[in-house]
């Protein structure tokens, strides 16, 4: 087995790892791809073990070598350049994901989201069945979490506004009533979440100071980087969104960490706010949380009904 096999044993569907790395020199030594800390007495060097990894994220005051973006793109790894704390730059600017290149990505689940994405109604049908999945996954994963279950988030607690949503979806006449229909869930369980953790009179609001604020931002990029790599695994491009504007970039990337955002990122960034944890620490708890609900296998495993309920493969 040559080493390009031995970088992409683990499937995508299944690594484990994300990355956030600020102040450092990411590089290739000895064969292995490493991050070099530099401290006043001495430095140090951290490997990456990027064969388990999906995506890494570089904050600020990092620098990559040719060498190691080689070795990272051979084992199929996004890795994106984006502000301090895994969020956006100052101004507003999106996250910049650079796409190891494959021409032997599948063309199955491309071919099949095509042939349904120019059909209007198609789409949302499509649309519609991603966001009743969501919420299900909402109710799956507060039934099932202890720590969210003893903070409050309890599935029991949220299913007749999830059931109402439910059936507003199914009658929802176009994209736009889809996408406020979504903007309303989000608003009302952030007000649940407010009340559950004595944060009452919080606004959700972009790049703000606060904790909460923070670390949603912070929460919705690392679920964003696991969206975009099961896109770019299943070889499908960003721009064929079903609900996020066709002319953004990265707009179907959004439709898929929109899966996973509310069920995990939303209760752990309010529970770690209450809590007063450090990013990392929330970072940690964040991904802890991934893993155990199986959010990346369960990410491939929608995008991949869509394709193969609603396309046709030419």
């Amino acid at each position: 087995m040559d080493q390009l096999t031995d970088l992409k044993a683990i499937l995508h569907s299944k690594r484990a790892n994300i990355y956030y790395l600020e102040m450092c020199r990411v590089m290739q030594k000895d064969g292995r791809v490493v991050y070099l800390s530099e401290d006043k007495k001495d430095n140090r060097y951290w490997n990456l073990p990027i064969a388990n990894t999906t995506c890494l994220l570089l904050g600020t005051g990092t620098s990559v070598t040719q060498a190691a973006m080689r070795m990272l793109s051979q084992a199929g790894v996004l890795v994106g350049f984006c502000g301090g704390g895994a969020t956006p730059l100052f101004m507003g600017a999106e996250i910049e994901w650079l796409t190891p290149q494959s021409e032997y990505r599948p063309t199955e689940y491309v071919q099949r989201w095509l042939s349904f994405w120019f059909d209007e109604a198609k789409r949302l049908e499509a649309a519609k069945a991603l966001q009743k999945e969501r919420l299900a996954f909402i109710l799956r994963v507060w039934r099932k979490d202890r720590d969210f279950r003893m903070e409050g988030f309890e599935a029991e607690a949220i299913e007749k506004m999830v059931d109402g949503f439910s059936k507003k979806i199914d009658q929802a006449p176009n994209t736009g009533k889809l996408l406020q229909l979504e903007a309303d869930l989000t608003k009302r369980l952030y007000k649940f979440a407010a009340k559950q953790t004595g944060m009452s009179g919080f606004t959700r609001e972009r790049n703000n100071a606060d904790p909460a604020n923070d670390f949603l931002d912070h929460g919705n990029y690392l679920a964003y980087g696991m969206a975009a790599t099961t896109l770019w695994a299943l070889g499908i491009p960003h721009a064929f969104a079903l609900m996020h504007g066709k002319t953004r970039r990265g707009a179907l990337v959004f439709d898929i960490a929109d899966l996973i955002k509310d069920a995990i990122v939303l209760p752990q960034a309010f529970i770690s706010a209450k809590e007063g944890v450090e990013d990392q620490t929330f970072r940690t708890q964040c991904l802890q949380r991934f893993v155990e609900h199986g959010a990346l296998s369960f990410l491939f495993d929608q995008v991949e009904a869509i394709a193969q309920r609603f396309g046709v493969r030419p």
